[in-house]
């Protein structure tokens, strides 16, 4: 999910959701959405710019299931 991937690398650079979100003006609470609605493509270019990584490395679900 795209929320889970956006936290799993803010986490690893040290860097909160809060953060991204107040830095980016964007409304709070609205990346936690995004496990459940799809972001506009703009948006979430801003996130993957600030977090320095590829859209793509966003999109990827990581998670294993069996």
């Amino acid at each position: 999910m795209i929320y889970d991937e956006i936290k799993r690398v803010a986490r690893d650079k040290g860097i909160s959701v809060y953060r991204i979100e107040r830095d980016l003006k964007i409304s709070n609470g609205t990346l936690s959405k995004w496990n459940n609605a799809s972001p506009s493509a703009i948006v979430l270019k801003k996130v993957a710019d600030y977090l320095e990584v590829d859209m793509n490395e966003l999109l990827e679900d990581k998670q294993i299931t069996h």
